[in-house]
C-alpha cells in the first residue's frame, strides 16, 4: 500500500525546514546555532518521515470504517516506530537542547523571530510525542486486531 504522509504534516515540515533555512542564513551566532540544529534535526526528520508519520494517513479511511487487508503493510512501519520510539524521543532532547542555545543566541541577538521559531518546533516536537506517535502506533494495534496481523 502507497501511504503518502498527510499534506498537513508535509506542509507543517516543510514550512519548518524553510524557516530552520532562513535562520541558518542570518549567519552570525545566530546562523551557527541554528545549523547545529538542522544537523541534528536531520536524521530524526528522515525517520519519521520514514516510518513514523505515514501511518497517520489511513486515519480518515479508519475513522470512516473503512479496513482493507492492503492496510496490513503499515503494520510493519508502527512497529519499526514503537521499536525507535526510544531514540526518537532521544533525538526530541538532542533537539531540544539545540534550540536552547539557539533561543538564547536569539535573545542576544533581539530576534524576537527566531525565538518564536524556536518555541514552535518545541511545541511541534511535543504534538508528535503526545499525539502523532501515539495515534501512529494506534494505527498499527488497530490493524492487527480488524485484520488478525500476528505481533512481530
Amino acid at each position: 500500500m502507497n501511504t503518502q504522509n498527510p499534506a498537513a504534516l508535509e506542509a507543517e515540515h516543510n514550512e519548518l525546514h524553510v524557516r530552520l533555512e532562513r535562520t541558518i542564513q542570518m549567519g552570525g551566532e545566530v546562523g551557527d546555532a541554528a545549523a547545529r540544529v538542522a544537523e541534528v534535526l536531520h536524521a530524526h526528520f528522515v525517520g519519521e518521515e520514514r516510518y513514523g508519520v505515514p501511518p497517520l494517513a489511513l486515519l480518515p479511511a479508519l475513522a470512516a470504517g473503512r479496513v482493507e487487508r492492503e492496510m496490513a503493510e503499515v503494520v510493519t512501519l508502527t512497529e519499526t516506530l514503537k521499536a525507535e520510539l526510544p531514540k526518537m524521543l532521544a533525538e526530541h532532547q538532542a533537539v531540544a537542547a539545540a534550540l536552547d542555545d539557539l533561543a538564547a543566541a536569539a535573545r542576544r541577538a533581539n530576534s524576537t523571530e527566531v525565538i518564536a521559531f524556536t518555541e514552535q518546533l518545541k511545541l511541534h516536537m511535543q504534538n508528535e510525542e503526545e499525539v502523532l506517535y501515539p495515534a501512529a502506533i494506534l494505527v498499527g494495534e488497530y490493524l492487527k486486531l480488524k485484520l488478525g496481523v500476528p505481533a512481530e
